[in-house]
């Protein structure tokens, strides 16, 4: 059961709510392979042994990344109304998320236009609405250095106008900043010898991006902060309790986090991508419990995170033959774990929706 609803943009009218069919889930060759190409591995954590790993005909684009079918996900409806949440300080405009972006530019220009976010040229024009992004801006996608430029116009924007416009730390920061520093650079990823250049590339990474990356953009990925807590809201990447080895207060994760990327060593931020590449911690048996760890630390009444596709963590699958069936659909976040954690990934990279929602849920 996908769980969510479509809100009014801030100063708009109704938001149009758009359905995407999920289709086209076959799953790639390398996917069924043996070593680092087990079928057991995460989408989005192929880690080859080297080079000459690459399986033949391999596309970084390509937008059928395996399904995780799972007959024992077990399902919560909550009602998002029931599980309260603070409200705003005084003057402070809208809360919105958004899920990962991978590089579609248009598709996420589009869906803040639909939240009133952007007016039909482009520019912020939600006055002191708040905006943060998950995390995931490149990597798979067209054009993630597009995506990282609005990023960056939009918090100049925002702040002129009186809101803001913030951005957190995805496992896909984390591994192209590794790729344009170390390149190949042998490390030690715990099954063999690896490079931060070869899992870049196998995970989608694109030459375009590589060649158009900048120190300025490289300098902006480097100071993303990691953990947030908004409202209530505790804001995160990854859906996974790796945070805590990093810190027991926010703060000291992200310090923690910047200092590692500082110091510049190929082998601790290959561990820090790692373990931001871990997921699924809050689904299923005990789930919610993980959720709680995290909670119970940080603070915040919810979880709310992407990293995740909500098919991997519904179970569902999509027509293999591309065909509108009736099959799943995303509408909008996926609440589970007890109604403690809400994820935004809705799956653009495999003909999904990318997500903007406004928090809390329900408003």
């Amino acid at each position: 059961m996908v769980e969510g609803s479509m809100t009014q943009g801030a100063g708009q009218g109704p938001a149009v709510e758009r359905t995407a069919t999920l289709r086209d889930f076959r799953v790639p060759a390398y996917v069924h392979e043996t070593g680092p190409y087990a079928q057991s591995t995460h989408p989005g954590d192929v880690v080859p042994p080297s080079e000459e790993a690459y399986p033949e005909g391999y596309t970084p684009t390509q937008r059928d990344l395996p399904v995780i079918n799972r007959g024992d996900t077990v399902q919560v409806t909550v009602d998002p109304a029931s599980v309260p949440a603070p409200q705003p300080a005084t003057g402070q405009g809208p809360l919105y998320v958004v899920g990962d972006v991978h590089g579609y530019l248009d598709e996420l220009v589009a869906a803040l236009q639909e939240q009133g976010l952007l007016d039909s040229a482009g520019q912020w024009c939600a006055g002191t609405a708040r905006l943060w992004f998950l995390g995931d801006f490149t990597d798979r996608g067209p054009d993630g250095i597009g995506v990282i430029d609005l990023v960056m116009r939009l918090s100049a924007e925002a702040a002129a106008a009186g809101g803001y416009c913030k951005a957190l730390m995805g496992n896909h920061e984390l591994l192209l900043l590794g790729a344009k520093r170390f390149g190949d650079t042998p490390v030690n990823s715990g099954a063999g010898t690896a490079t931060f250049q070869a899992a870049w590339l196998l995970n989608g990474g694109q030459k375009t991006d590589m060649d158009r990356l900048q120190d300025h953009h490289l300098q902006w990925m480097a100071r993303l902060d990691a953990v947030e807590a908004v409202d209530g809201h505790l804001l995160l990447h990854s859906d996974t309790t790796a945070y805590l080895d990093y810190g027991r207060s926010i703060e000291e994760v992200n310090d923690t986090v910047r200092e590692t990327l500082t110091r510049n060593d190929a082998d601790e931020v290959w561990d820090l991508f790692r373990k931001f590449t871990k997921r699924f911690s809050f689904r299923d048996e005990g789930g919610a419990d993980a959720v709680r760890s995290l909670l119970d630390t940080y603070g915040g009444t919810r979880v709310v995170h992407g990293h995740s596709p909500i098919p991997y963590l519904t179970g569902e699958v999509g027509s293999e033959d591309g065909e509108d069936d009736g099959g799943p659909v995303v509408t909008g976040p996926h609440v589970y774990a007890d109604g403690l954690a809400i994820a935004m990934d809705g799956g653009v990279t495999m003909a999904g929706k990318l997500l903007v929602q406004q928090l809390p849920l329900g408003s």
